[in-house]
């Protein structure tokens, strides 16, 4: 009998124990996400990027019902032609940047941030990404994140925006919601360098040279200095009423893309000087949703204050213009056939304060439609999306097959085809048309 006492005693202390490093481990959960990309040029058979992506992302129960997450990336190209050599990334805040190792391999703390609740308010604190808008394949309100434009738009936004260290609180007031940001982060769009695959050249966006003879010289972008008194701050109004979900967003911001100052020689034979700076902007907007029937329709408006674009004129002082830009999205959802879903946008931009001599046109418009077909119950899916600028008759074409082979890995295949000048902002990638292979491992 003692010996039964002793071995009960022995199960207790031992089992005690056990379950407190069950109940501890319970706390915490950890997945993995692991990339194998190769992406080959169509016209001269070049490799554009041979690439492996390691993404972990930990989540861990605090006490009083905070959760912690942490999301790293590491990735590894082994052709090093997205952007060759040892970028140095200016546009983005010390404690935001990648850590380069050598010429081709990056890691990064993508978003490290606290879950709470407070007083019924929801609380997230740290480095994150905050999505504002639902427009697919190009933005009008999911401005609040900067960009990563080392593929141009091609990588999903959730994968090429850049998370900053931000305040958002959301509190509950009866039928809405209303959030709040402050955003004490000076980063921006981080833009490829000169020698980039996806190096910006449309004349839309750069201004051209000086003449010929003329001495050139281009400063590093200027940064704002000061990390509170140049925060970002924004607030959204979002609830749902008659069927309809709707959104008024408000952002006070640094602009993400570097308003190009122009200096002109104050003596003969002097040089003209390129200044870069970032300059504040207001950005005030709305979004609408609804479903009728099959049909989902979705509208987004907005109005950015305070935008300085560039003009070609060589006698003008600073070479940029002041002007408001009005944008607006209708997007078209429709599901009436089974498993299928086809999916209409219009994008327009419209400057009110338009000079003749900017390189943008006072009315851009952008057509995209995407078509997209799930079979074998959603484990392979067929789609294309095409993107048509009006003004330029440029446009980008992007077929995509995409097999879930097992629970955790998915195979995908498509192909990226730009067509149109080289004035365009898609058709100045007219010579990177690429077909790509895609193995993703989620765990």
């Amino acid at each position: 009998m003692r010996g039964l006492w002793g071995v009960a005693l022995s199960i207790l202390l031992f089992a005690a124990p056990a379950r407190a490093a069950d109940a501890f481990l319970d706390r915490f959960d950890l997945t993995t996400r692991l990339d194998l990309e190769w992406a080959v040029d169509t016209g001269t058979g070049n490799t554009h990027e041979l690439a492996v992506t390691l993404q972990p992302e930990l989540e861990v129960a605090l006490p009083l019902g905070m959760d912690l997450t942490a999301i790293g990336r590491m990735r590894a190209d082994f052709f090093d032609r997205l952007e060759p050599g040892a970028p140095t990334p200016h546009e983005v805040s010390r404690w935001s940047r990648r850590g380069l190792v050598g010429s081709s391999s990056e890691g990064e703390l993508r978003e490290l941030y606290l879950d709470a609740t407070l007083a019924g308010a929801f609380l997230r604190l740290g480095k994150q990404q905050v999505v504002w808008g639902e427009a697919d394949g190009l933005k009008l309100l999911d401005v609040v994140n900067p960009q990563h434009f080392r593929e141009f738009i091609l990588p999903a936004f959730e994968d090429s925006r850049i998370p900053l260290w931000t305040v958002n609180v959301e509190i509950p007031i009866r039928d809405v919601t209303l959030q709040l940001l402050w955003i004490p982060d000076p980063t921006h769009h981080e833009l490829p360098e000169a020698d980039a695959l996806f190096a910006i050249t449309s004349e839309r966006l750069v201004p051209p040279p000086p003449p010929p003879g003329v001495p050139f010289v281009q400063r590093q972008v200027k940064r704002p200095p000061k990390w509170f008194e140049d925060s970002d701050a924004g607030a959204r109004l979002s609830g749902f009423f008659k069927g309809f979900d709707w959104t008024l967003n408000y952002l006070y911001q640094y602009g993400d893309f570097p308003v190009l100052v122009r200096r002109l020689p104050t003596a003969p034979g002097g040089a003209v000087v390129l200044a870069p700076e970032y300059r504040r902007l207001h950005q005030v907007g709305g979004s609408a949703s609804t479903a009728i029937g099959d049909l989902t329709v979705r509208g987004e408006l907005g109005l950015a204050l305070d935008r300085y674009l560039p003009v070609d004129d060589p006698t003008d002082r600073d070479g940029i213009a002041e002007t408001g830009d009005v944008g607006w999205v209708l997007g078209l959802d429709w599901f009436g056939f089974d498993e299928t879903l086809l999916s209409f946008q219009v994008f327009q931009s419209w400057l009110p304060g338009h000079r003749r001599t900017m390189l943008r046109k006072q009315l851009d418009t952008t057509l995209t439609l995407l078509v997209q077909r799930e079979f074998w119950n959603d484990r392979l899916v067929v789609e294309t999306q095409v993107l048509q600028s009006w003004n330029d008759l440029d446009g980008l074409v992007r077929p995509r097959v995409a097999w879930e082979w097992r629970d955790d890995t998915t195979l995908s295949l498509g192909a990226d085809f730009f067509y149109g000048g080289n004035d365009g902002v898609f058709g100045q990638y007219d010579s990177n048309d690429r077909v790509w292979l895609q193995v993703r491992y989620s765990r």
